[in-house]
């Protein structure tokens, strides 16, 4: 069976690494909110570009926070409305109902799967204070469209890169800055997931920003809401990412960008090499600004078409099976209708990619797909 994502593989090779963190990290016999962490939190804004990275629990949290700390900043109101993407994972929705904040939906640019920045401007009213895109699968949200409208109408604008660590803006201009995921908004959220482009060996989460009162807020909201021991300035939560974690991030994330353009051409084989008319084939436009976190497809007959590659012993997922507007959690928004989203989810199947998959494990996969029929 080609699996999916072979986690125990992709963190074999870093093993040795692994257990010289860990015998450091029961050395030293601190274990939350220690020097990994730090350490850690100082690669990531670098390697991001910013100026503070804030770890934390997981990726939910980290969005939550954002918004917690723009409310305390008086950025945000609660009972303000929120635009955030249709076609996305329940957990963006999910963070702006935690902070008391209102989401509306917006459609997808269909060949993207991103939010669509035209259907933007027809969704702001009065109430409306932020914008919330998702870097869907690896791709970068249209940062210059959705920028300028936030810019035009007074609107945050707050990343969910859950899936996107490493992406590139594409730049022209040589003489300017590279900017990643991360350092394209008033802040962004990051899950650290395992199955992530830069996963941990459980759950964590980090926030990046440019902003220095926003920064100070979310350190310590993340903390009981203290900066120091027993002194409690806000209502905060305890979400702190683990200092093991930490340990283990500071090992891989060197090796990202290097995994990420392992993740570009294993694409590029699948964008070339997948024949079949029967299957629809995700846009991309050849930059750095997918890391191809998710390799999906779209066909009409997903479920016969996952039945068959189970058969062949190709593993796949569906990245989501059911819109947000649709789950049982959620019955406020059960009355809406978003037939491009409804169609995505109907439709999509997630390839196995990563960066420890064989040649030959591609030219099967490859191949059997050309021959469903």
């Amino acid at each position: 069976m080609i699996k999916f994502l072979d986690l125990h593989k992709i963190n074999l090779q870093y093993e040795e690494a692994f257990q010289e963190k860990f015998k450091s990290f029961l050395d030293k016999g601190w274990y939350i909110l220690g020097d990994n962490v730090k350490a850690f939190e100082k690669e990531f804004a670098a390697y991001c570009g910013t100026k503070h990275c804030i770890g934390v629990g997981n990726g939910l949290d980290a969005l939550v926070l954002i918004f917690k700390a723009a409310i305390h900043l008086g950025k945000l109101q609660k009972g303000d409305e929120v635009i955030v993407p249709a076609n996305t994972y329940i957990a963006s929705i999910l963070a702006i109902l935690q902070a008391d904040l209102v989401p509306v939906l917006v459609e997808p640019n269909e060949p993207t799967f991103n939010i669509d920045p035209t259907k933007i401007q027809q969704a702001i009213t009065p109430k409306t204070k932020a914008i919330l895109p998702v870097h869907l699968y690896g791709q970068l949200a249209d940062r210059e469209t959705i920028n300028a409208i936030a810019k035009k109408n007074n609107l945050l604008v707050i990343e969910d890169a859950a899936q996107a660590h490493g992406a590139i803006l594409p730049n022209s201009n040589s003489h300017l800055p590279t900017l990643k995921s991360g350092n394209l908004s008033y802040a962004a959220g990051f899950s650290f997931y395992p199955g992530k482009n830069l996963g941990a060996l459980g759950d964590a989460g980090a926030i990046t920003t440019n902003d220095d009162e926003l920064a100070e807020i979310i350190f310590s909201l993340r903390n009981y809401g203290s900066e120091t021991k027993y002194h409690n300035d806000f209502i905060g939560v305890n979400s702190r990412l683990d200092e093991i974690q930490a340990s283990f991030l500071s090992v891989k994330l060197p090796h990202l960008d290097k995994e990420n353009a392992i993740r570009r051409t294993i694409a590029k084989r699948y964008l070339s090499e997948i024949t079949n008319s029967e299957i629809f084939l995700p846009f991309y436009d050849g930059s750095e600004n997918h890391v191809f976190h998710l390799f999906v497809i779209r066909t009409k007959k997903r479920d016969e078409l996952q039945q068959y590659l189970s058969e062949n012993g190709i593993q796949t997922l569906i990245h989501y099976p059911i819109p947000p507007h649709k789950q049982k959690a959620l019955p406020q928004l059960h009355h809406l209708s978003f037939p491009i989203t409804e169609k995505i989810h109907n439709e999509v199947l997630s390839l196995p990619i990563s960066p420890v998959m064989t040649a030959e494990e591609i030219d099967f996969v490859v191949k059997i797909l050309n021959q469903w029929t």
